[in-house]
């Protein structure tokens, strides 16, 4: 169940860093800003990648 929970979380982070990549390249022009958006969407979708090669490599668990 924590695994369900785990790929939840990071097929969400994808999906968020995916809008604040687009909003800080399209829609934002200060620099500053642009730069905490893509430093924030980046990060999360680094956790979400080695959340998912967690998951993919843990495998199943053989459970009934």
């Amino acid at each position: 169940m924590d695994k369900m929970w785990l790929s939840f979380y990071a097929m969400g982070f994808m999906a968020i860093s995916m809008g604040l990549i687009y909003v800080s390249r399209h829609k934002i022009k200060n620099k500053i800003l642009k730069f905490i958006f893509a430093i924030i969407a980046y990060a999360l979708l680094i956790f979400s990648f080695f959340a998912m090669v967690y998951l993919v490599f843990n495998g199943p668990t053989g459970g009934a």
